[in-house]
């Protein structure tokens, strides 16, 4: 808001003797590298410009740095120029015209400057506050953690902020959560899952974060526990009473590097461990000791299961849910692979008693129910034979409480019953009836169930991109944490 003053008087300056300025528009906080159309005063004006009786012909920008980086000038130029308003700059001492060719050297060399501007100003930024991390362990402000709430910490150490009335803050524990973070991190070196402990939460009633503070949490919708939440506690470093900063980076998603207008919208990416900021000092009373945040994450990285014994599902992304249309998730059970669905269940949260029950197959059964009732799967010899086959085929396996159908991806019915045997001759179907289940007779049959449209099996590529955000992104977690 300081410079607003300054910039009507360049503008004045520019006008002086040959117009008189009308109106302003004047975005406050918006940075110079944000597309017009993206910033509410500047939108504001390309939608007056875009009117007939606008009551102005021209545009004059007090500072071309403060309106414009990179290339943008040009094109909102070209925009306002379309609408037949003129665009004044200081530089230019009166209206741009594109089609002089200093004109268009001079926008060119201004854009490059205001952009270098923004890359140097990032640049001192992040430096500064990576310094005052590192080695004075200060807050750089945000949510605290969970367990935590912020406090005074005395005038800012620059006297100029400081007679302006700017304080620092400081993290101190919060007596109503603190004990809650402590049997987090107890239950988890106690060899629990973060789902059970999640579940534990819950069943305890304890209110998440999102519910205990709304006001820093007005993005977090969800008013229990789940599993990212307790994994991203167990993950915080901040917990061992030092300061972190830098463990996550926004990325503005743009399909041109470097231009904002083709961003699909901010997501949070966590850095490499080896980029982040960490005060080698304790900052602020830790809720968990030092030893035992390691051992919590040597726990939560354990690559193999404790037998030693590697775990494998040939059929993961082919098996589809009868019920709700899920993809079948793979479950280990007495030493062998099997897959299960439970409809959208998780062990964060307690059973439903009115849910519909799992279902549930073991890979070996799955493979020689098939391969006996299904003559074009006859040669097959295992569950990788069997993957192999439906894969080139595109197909899935629809698996019911006690049947088995395949099914074309391409052409399925979503309505139709799942051990139903004829789909159509653009499909291949085959219903196998578990030899468990008892029969049912035509009077007792189940309405079947609407399923969701099936997606495809995902191929090579996409299971490999997921592995990457998962090793990028531990916590499995698009939201923003501290």
């Amino acid at each position: 808001m300081s410079s607003r003053a300054w910039q009507i008087e360049s503008a004045q300056r520019v006008t002086a003797g040959r117009g008189r300025i009308v109106t302003e528009f004047f975005d406050t906080g918006a940075s110079r590298s944000m597309p017009w159309r993206k910033r509410r005063q500047a939108a504001a004006l390309l939608a007056a410009a875009a009117e007939p009786d606008r009551g102005f012909d021209a545009v004059v920008v007090g500072e071309f740095e403060r309106a414009f980086a990179g290339g943008e000038a040009r094109r909102i130029i070209d925009t306002l120029q379309g609408y037949g308003v003129q665009v004044w700059l200081p530089e230019t001492d009166g209206p741009v015209d594109l089609t002089d060719p200093d004109h268009r050297a001079l926008l060119m060399m201004l854009g490059h400057q205001s952009q270098r501007e923004v890359l140097r100003a990032r640049f001192r930024v992040r430096a500064a506050m990576a310094a005052q991390v590192r080695e004075q362990g200060r807050h750089q402000g945000g949510r605290p953690p969970y367990g935590y709430q912020l406090v005074d910490a005395g005038p800012h150490l620059n006297k100029m902020h400081a007679s302006w009335g700017r304080r620092r803050h400081r993290l101190e524990v919060d007596p109503v959560t603190a004990p809650h973070v402590r049997w987090i991190f107890a239950r988890r070196l106690d060899g629990m899952s973060a789902a059970g402990i999640a579940r534990g939460l819950n069943e305890r009633r304890v209110p998440s974060p999102g519910v205990y503070d709304r006001v820093r949490n007005p993005h977090r919708p969800r008013a229990v526990w789940t599993l990212q939440t307790v994994a991203a506690i167990l993950a915080n470093p901040r917990y061992t009473g030092r300061q972190v900063w830098n463990r996550q980076f926004t990325d503005h998603r743009e399909a041109v590097p470097g231009d904002k207008r083709s961003s699909l919208g901010p997501v949070r990416i966590w850095n490499p461990r080896d980029e982040w900021v960490i005060c080698p000092d304790q900052t602020h009373p830790a809720l968990v000791s030092d030893q035992d945040f390691t051992t919590a994450q040597e726990i939560t990285a354990r690559a193999t299961p404790e037998d030693g014994q590697a775990r494998r599902y040939a059929l993961t992304g082919l098996l589809v849910c009868g019920t709700c249309g899920r993809r079948l998730a793979g479950h280990w059970v007495n030493g062998r692979p099997g897959y299960r669905c439970r409809h959208g269940h998780t062990s964060a949260h307690p059973a439903s008693e009115d849910a519909p029950r799992w279902v549930y197959w073991a890979e070996a059964r799955l493979v020689e129910d098939l391969t006996a009732t299904h003559e074009a799967l006859a040669e097959l010899d295992d569950a990788d034979d069997l993957a192999a086959y439906l894969t080139t085929r595109d197909m899935v396996v629809v698996c019911g409480r006690g049947t088995l159908t395949i099914e074309d991806t391409a052409g399925i019915q979503v309505d139709a019953p799942v051990a139903a045997a004829d789909h159509g001759a653009a499909q291949t179907a085959a219903a196998v009836p578990a030899p468990a289940e008892p029969a049912i007779s035509e009077a007792e049959t189940p309405t079947p169930v609407a399923r969701r449209p099936l997606r495809r099996p995902a191929t090579r590529r996409s299971r490999m991109a997921k592995r990457r955000h998962a090793a990028e992104n531990p916590t499995r977690s698009p939201k923003k944490r501290e």
